[in-house]
């Protein structure tokens, strides 16, 4: 499982996206793509009294270039299953030597 295949497994859940410039974006994750630009939906900012002027904003797309973090709900995320897949990749990086 590639990071791309994990991420549109999250589409429809909230996340935290925390950009370079320090501004943290929470919504629900409509799209993401190879280059991991991400569609936020029902946007809120985490911090509004820093950024008042972004209140107003209810979706957005964010550039993958400036993406610092992303940070994911707990229980979406499926620890068995992204180990099992590194592994698995890992083993076939090794077969391929």
């Amino acid at each position: 499982m590639h990071f791309l295949s994990f991420f549109k497994t999250l589409i429809g859940k909230q996340i935290i996206v925390e950009l370079k410039n320090d501004l943290a974006l929470k919504g629900i994750l409509h799209s993401i793509d190879q280059y991991l630009n991400i569609k936020l939906n029902e946007m809120t900012v985490v911090d509004p009294e820093k950024y008042p002027h972004l209140i107003a904003v209810k979706n957005c797309f964010i550039r993958g270039s400036v993406v610092r973090y992303i940070q994911l709900p707990a229980k979406d995320v499926d620890t068995q299953l992204l180990q099992d897949s590194t592994r698995r990749a890992a083993q076939s990086g090794d077969n391929k030597r």
